[in-house]
């Protein structure tokens, strides 16, 4: 078992658990929730809502409420993206490379100053998802309904334009082209929604985030072809304000 799955005594009456509200997608997603067994955080690359406080604070929660927890970060398919917006494909690796670094490296201080070591083994990157089977089984199951499902395919390219659609100029749309290219992104992060119980090598998981995006209302909804597996859970992450 990985550290990253050790138990972790959970606490939630302290002040980092106030601070944010989970609010579960579906009834399944509740159930996932309150079974407090696994958090797998979303900590997006260039993206400025996660500053070093935030995923200081998102740290100490997801510590404090459940017993295990991982932070996926998608920096290697974040290059997938930067392309699409017009960098070459040696220049997009590079820099998503270098953001990924960042990322983490906040996410390590801030396991740090919680008390906890090893920081690594808490985090589901690029590098940490190429050598793992149960990723590269379900990323090849996504790409096959991708090619071979018209609905599916339409809803991923919505998702994809949904998020390149805050990367182009204001008043500007992001064109098929560019979607059809930062699509990749998406894709890459898909098994996660799909099934990270095993990819986690756990019973169960909540994916916590503080968006939520048509496609995973859909798919949490059962209205697509793929869907989540039985002890998959989604919840949006609000911010308690005094």
């Amino acid at each position: 078992m990985p550290e990253s799955c050790l138990p972790i005594e959970p606490d939630v009456s302290g002040a980092a658990a106030e601070r944010f509200h989970a609010v579960p997608l579906t009834d399944r997603c509740r159930t996932v929730f309150e079974a407090r067994t696994h958090a797998c955080v979303g900590i997006s690359p260039f993206n400025s809502y996660f500053s070093a406080e935030r995923i200081d604070a998102l740290a100490r929660w997801a510590l404090d409420t459940f017993e295990r927890v991982h932070f996926f970060v998608p920096d290697t398919a974040a290059a997938y993206t930067l392309e699409a917006l017009g960098y070459a494909p040696d220049r997009a690796e590079w820099k998503a490379r270098r953001q990924g670094q960042y990322v983490r490296n906040k996410i390590t201080r801030a396991l740090a100053r919680a008390g906890v070591d090893a920081a690594d083994a808490y985090v589901l990157d690029g590098q940490a998802l190429s050598v793992n089977a149960a990723y590269g089984e379900l990323l090849e199951l996504v790409q096959r309904c991708y090619g071979s499902d018209a609905d599916f395919l339409r809803a991923c390219l919505g998702a994809s334009g949904w998020t390149l659609q805050r990367r182009v100029p204001a008043g500007e749309a992001p064109t098929r082209e560019q979607v059809c290219s930062a699509v990749r992104y998406f894709l890459a992060e898909l098994p996660l929604f799909l099934d990270t119980p095993r990819i986690a090598g756990v019973p169960a998981s909540l994916f916590c985030y503080h968006q939520v995006p048509g496609f995973l209302d859909d798919l949490f909804h059962h209205r697509l072809r793929l869907r989540p597996a039985e002890g998959q859970g989604f919840a949006r992450l609000s911010e308690v304000t005094a």
